[in-house]
């Protein structure tokens, strides 16, 4: 089977929240879609382990938001890297308590659903929860939204270990040719940051912070960051 083949599925990328008594949790999920239309209705995964999955259960709530294309790579690494239970994520993000009692993330976003849990399956290491819509509001519809694509192909991230569609690094490498890892080696070897394993690769560079191909990481400025969790250069592991 080639791993790789996994990656055409399309998905988008948002920030999933709920919210039990004072207890405010939140996490970046590349899995929600609409299964009705007549109620409306929508489907999330999330992790057991998730902190989410216990806030979500017992509030029987959930506030979907669809990020946009130029999301702060901040914003990804606090939801989607750190653990509701230890880290307050909400602290540097403006966001407000919708109707259904959720918190509603208003950075970097473009449209917000408000749910109700009407449905719940257990799908061995996550739960299927179903979500009738309650309310919702388009932000902005000049901007596009945040494809799982876009993020893997220009923002080279990967999926969070307790995402759905989470594969382990090490597989996606095996699926690289030979010759493919030769080329690299002209530049260097390959970076990888210890917090949301974004690859750092020579002979892609990083469009999103200017960083022409072919440069070393060596090369790259003292204050370059991870472009998807905002991890400084010093902390980056080489591949090899």
């Amino acid at each position: 089977m080639n791993i790789e083949a996994f990656f055409k599925l399309t998905y988008g990328l948002y920030v999933i929240t709920a919210k039990d008594g004072d207890n405010l949790s939140g996490y970046i999920a590349n899995t929600a879609f609409q299964v009705t239309a007549e109620p409306p209705q929508i489907a999330i995964s999330c992790h057991k382990d998730n902190y989410s999955a216990k806030v979500i259960g017992k509030s029987k709530a959930f506030a979907i938001s669809i990020l946009e294309k130029d999301t702060d790579a901040g914003l990804i690494g606090t939801f989607g890297y750190s653990s509701s239970a230890e880290t307050d994520k909400f602290k540097t993000v403006d966001y407000k308590i919708g109707t259904t009692g959720s918190p509603v993330i208003l950075s970097n976003s473009i449209a917000f659903f408000e749910c109700e849990v009407v449905d719940k399956f257990d799908m061995g290491t996550h739960f299927l929860f179903i979500g009738k819509v309650g309310a919702g509001e388009l932000l902005d519809d000049a901007k596009d939204p945040l494809t799982y694509a876009y993020y893997r192909d220009i923002k080279k991230g990967l999926a969070p270990k307790n995402a759905p569609t989470y594969i382990d690094k090490d597989k996606i490498n095996a699926e690289k040719s030979k010759t493919e890892k030769e080329e690299k080696e002209d530049f260097g070897p390959n970076f990888i940051c210890p917090i949301c394993a974004y690859v750092y690769e020579p002979d892609k560079g990083d469009e999103t912070q200017g960083t022409v191909p072919g440069t070393a990481f060596s090369d790259l400025p003292e204050d370059w960051v991870c472009p998807i969790c905002a991890a400084a250069k010093s902390e980056f592991i080489s591949e090899n």
